[in-house]
């Protein structure tokens, strides 16, 4: 389902987005050799069922967000752009290829981290809560209706729209001992 031109596109689940993923995890598994402490699918894309916008969400967990050229110019060397945000601090952003619509998006989080933690805990509440999984994606269709996607600007409000329920999510996951995985 295409909801706007050249704009937020979500479309149903495809099975092969986990295959997507595997094969980019093995090639930021080479660049990245011992920088990257995980690697994880998360995002709409790693919930079996779960319509979504074509893009593989990938996290690396690293030993230490800084000096960020040690992984920035690996990730560059693969056709991913970094976008300087606010979040930065905490989780760098990088996407490919460098113009939209984009294939892939990595964010780069400090493992054992407050922001690798919670990404994980939203993507393992999803996966064992339907319901809830099924209220995030018709939230994201209203939201790609109502919002044009056209500009990294209208994308960037796509995103921040869908901030309290993914807070509300990750709170509750918390509180209920997610992520499954504590070996982090």
């Amino acid at each position: 389902m295409l909801d706007h031109e050249d704009g937020i596109t979500i479309v149903p689940y495809d099975p092969g987005w986990p295959a997507a993923f595997e094969a980019e995890a093995a090639r930021l598994r080479t660049a990245l050799g011992a920088l990257a402490l995980r690697v994880d699918h998360h995002g709409s894309t790693a919930i079996p069922g779960l319509s979504a916008k074509p893009i593989i969400d990938i996290q690396v967990s690293v030993a230490a967000l800084q000096p960020s050229g040690a992984y920035g110019e690996r990730l560059e060397t693969l056709g991913y752009r970094h976008v300087l945000h606010p979040d930065d601090s905490f989780s760098p952003f990088f996407h490919r290829p460098i113009h939209w619509p984009h294939s892939h998006h990595v964010h780069v989080v400090e493992r054992g981290g407050r922001e690798e933690r919670r990404t994980l805990a939203f993507r393992d509440y999803l996966l064992d809560h339907p319901d809830t999984a099924r209220e995030y994606q018709d939230l994201k269709h209203n939201l790609a209706k109502r919002l044009p996607g056209t500009t990294a600007e209208s994308r960037e409000e796509y995103a921040r729209a869908k901030t309290g329920f993914i807070e509300r999510v990750v709170a509750l996951a918390v509180e209920n001992g997610y992520p499954r995985d504590v070996t982090m």
